[in-house]
């Protein structure tokens, strides 16, 4: 039986050798269209408060020795970042104008095929535009990245992209088509029975009296497979319950409803990045702030900071924007026809 050598990586020296390129490849589209590249902070007093994404802490330690301070001071906790997304926008603010980063990202509970705790993100920011603007710039990204694998990998890509432009849907769109209901209008009644109709599997300790529990369950289950068949697809206007921290819209002569100014986009199934046009109310940051912080007491997560520099940031004042947070891993693995993160990854958190 042949040795499990533990201490090589699990990625090819030569696929690495096509991830630097690729990664030069970005680099050079960005700094092309005029964005200029940024460093901030992975570890900060500062974190991105989402009901689902549990960040990794540490203590700070003020003096040298091995005292260990005092564990529930908020002066002594800081938090490796989920995103640049906070210290990225307090840049804007500053005056930065177009901007972008490739950093690592940290989550907990996040480990499979498709995810690792530590990952690489490319995340980007333009003044003045709208996620509209931002999907074509990501179409132009995303083609130029699987046109430079093609001009130095001795193979065909596995996944190729399609020849004509990204299809893009509303998230209202989508489930009409695939789900026969609405997004927007439909009670979590009318998601049970359309889970049931296409005989969706119902986790264990599923809350199903939760109208957003049920709107996921179908995405995943019903409308990311579908999607799966068509190539490169642009989801666009989320429900407002999904905004993060994306403007939201009244569109209400069209649905009826209120939109989130969000989009995703989907590459064989597979989410590969996540845009807004961005929120820059400072008090309606507050009150989602809070509201995603009653969702984790809900959960029993641990709580997140209800104060940032972003809150001070936007009370100074935000400029209009859009940006797009990316997963670079998956990009590249895409892009080289892999199967999983491991096979385009150093060392995965196994091996780290």
């Amino acid at each position: 039986m042949q040795e499990k050598l533990e201490y090589l990586p699990t990625a090819s020296i030569e696929t690495l050798k096509f991830r630097s390129k690729l990664l030069h490849a970005v680099r050079t589209f960005f700094e092309s269209n005029g964005y200029w590249e940024v460093e901030t902070p992975i570890l900060s007093r500062d974190s991105v408060v989402d009901a689902f994404i549990d960040p990794f802490t540490t203590l700070w330690h003020p003096v040298e020795g091995l005292e260990k301070p005092e564990t529930n001071t908020e002066q002594a906790t800081r938090f490796l970042q989920t995103s640049p997304e906070f210290a990225m926008k307090r840049l804007l603010t500053a005056g930065a104008d177009q901007i972008y980063q490739i950093t690592h990202a940290f989550r907990q509970a996040e480990q499979g095929t498709l995810h690792n705790p530590e990952f690489t993100m490319l995340e980007w920011y333009r003044l003045g535009e709208t996620h509209y603007e931002q999907m074509t710039f990501v179409e132009s990204l995303v083609r130029h990245v699987y046109q430079v694998a093609e001009s130095f990998f001795d193979q065909n890509t596995r996944n190729p992209l399609p020849v004509e432009q990204f299809e893009r849907f509303s998230f209202e769109e989508v489930f009409r088509k695939h789900a026969g209901l609405s997004a927007l209008n439909s009670s979590a009644e009318e998601f049970r029975q359309a889970a049931l109709q296409h005989q969706i599997l119902v986790p264990s300790g599923f809350d199903e009296t939760d109208r957003l529990s049920w709107q996921n369950l179908l995405l995943v289950e019903l409308i990311e497979p579908a999607l799966s068949q068509l190539g490169a697809v642009f989801l666009y206007d989320y429900p407002p319950q999904q905004a993060a921290l994306a403007r939201v819209r009244d569109d209400s002569e069209e649905s009826g409803h209120h939109v989130a100014e969000r989009f995703e986009l989907y590459l064989q199934g597979i989410e590969i990045c996540n845009g807004y046009h961005e929120l820059t109310n400072p008090h309606e940051l507050q009150t989602r702030i809070e509201q995603q912080a009653k969702l984790r007491l809900k959960e029993k997560r641990p709580a997140l900071p209800a104060e940032s520099y972003l809150l001070q940031a936007m009370e100074a004042g935000l400029p209009a924007c859009a940006g797009t947070a990316l997963g670079i891993d998956r990009l590249i693995m895409l892009v080289l026809g892999k199967q999983t993160l491991q096979e385009v990854m150093a060392f995965t958190f196994e091996r780290a």
